[in-house]
């Protein structure tokens, strides 16, 4: 249980890392347990600065390569992503082969934590540990707008195939089996494509644990603007490493959480968007078949519909499960599913 989990903040040229800061100290439970390690990029002095004034209660290491770096002319725009790519390989390597930590909480310095951050990953840890067909998880849930989810089950967590990042922790042998093969630029939809993948799952939250604040950035803020600002950040503190887990373990979550997904009635979007209630409050399913159909179906829902290789955001075999008007959906494939289809991006 004593496990040090560091938090490795990677910044670059925002001040305002600052506000990301400021909460995970406020928020964690123990400096010995959660060392809080800022990995920088770029130079920024004026960041720098930031960073210095907290003194001994986070660590503060430099990139130190900060040349430009030859990309294909079609890809000078994105050179941003390639120094990004860059700054990850350089500090993963620094927290798994020079501080030999087992394994890393990672964030950047857009994001801001909720109260029970630091329980949540404390709590999940062991899981990770004992599942092997889980390699990571992660305090973000893509479709975590205030309407989309149901802000009283604080505690529920779910698996899901789609690789969230923005706050998630990682083993050391994840980083020994990735490392060798990190790409040069893009890395996060790197992480979704199948290879990297190899069928397995993350943890996710019903209620996000972390949002962005980072306006500015590479991806220049329409993202953030259509998106990312609508994302709820979890309130109500939970005590997870009192609560039992085990529900999430492969085996056990298939047995469980298929046959809800499966067992809620079929309803038709029209139906759903009906004011009269026709039907008992429960769960319902809204089946779609092709990807056109899903696309169509999580625009009607409010969801993010695009997929990455085929796995739509917080999806779990095909099915994602939001709120819609107060009532549980779960937008899912037929229940013979047979795996994504990488063509459907």
């Amino acid at each position: 249980a004593d496990t040090v989990l560091p938090v490795l903040v990677l910044a670059c040229d925002r001040s305002t890392v600052r506000r990301c800061l400021d909460r995970l100290l406020r928020y964690r439970p123990s400096a010995r347990r959660f060392p809080v390690i800022v990995s920088q990029d770029c130079g920024h002095a004026e960041t720098a600065r930031v960073i210095a004034s907290y003194g001994d209660a986070v660590a503060h290491i430099r990139q130190p390569d900060l040349s430009d770096i030859p990309v294909p002319a079609e890809h000078r725009k994105f050179q941003g992503y390639y120094k990004i790519a860059r700054h990850y390989r350089w500090a993963l390597g620094q927290i798994f082969r020079t501080y030999r930590y087992r394994a890393a909480i990672v964030v950047e310095d857009d994001l801001e934590v909720a109260p029970d951050f630091f329980e949540y990953f404390q709590a999940a840890f062991p899981l990770l540990l004992s599942d092997r067909s889980l390699w990571c998880v992660s305090a973000w849930n893509d479709n975590g707008k205030e309407q989309l989810v149901d802000a009283a089950r604080a505690e529920l967590l779910y698996r899901t195939d789609f690789f969230p990042g923005l706050g998630w922790l990682l083993l050391a042998e994840l980083w020994d089996e990735l490392e060798p093969k990190w790409p040069p630029a893009f890395w996060d939809d790197w992480m979704r494509q199948p290879e990297q993948r190899r069928g397995r799952s993350c943890v996710r939250p019903e209620v996000s644990r972390t949002v962005t604040f980072g306006r500015k950035g590479v991806s220049h803020g329409q993202f953030f603007d259509q998106h990312l600002k609508f994302i709820k950040l979890n309130d109500r503190f939970v005590p997870f490493p009192r609560l039992d887990l085990s529900y999430l373990r492969r085996d056990e979550y298939e047995r469980s959480f298929l046959p809800r997904v499966y067992g809620a009635p079929e309803v038709r979007v029209d139906e759903l968007r009906d004011d009269r209630p026709r039907r008992p409050p429960g769960a319902v399913r809204l089946q779609y078949r092709g990807r056109d159909a899903f696309k169509a179906l999580a625009k009607a829902l409010g969801l993010m519909d695009d997929l990455k290789a085929g796995v739509p955001r917080a999806g779990y075999r095909g099915i994602v499960s939001c709120v819609y008007r107060g009532r549980r959906v779960y937008l899912a494939p037929p229940a013979d599913w047979a795996g994504y289809d990488p063509s459907w991006s």
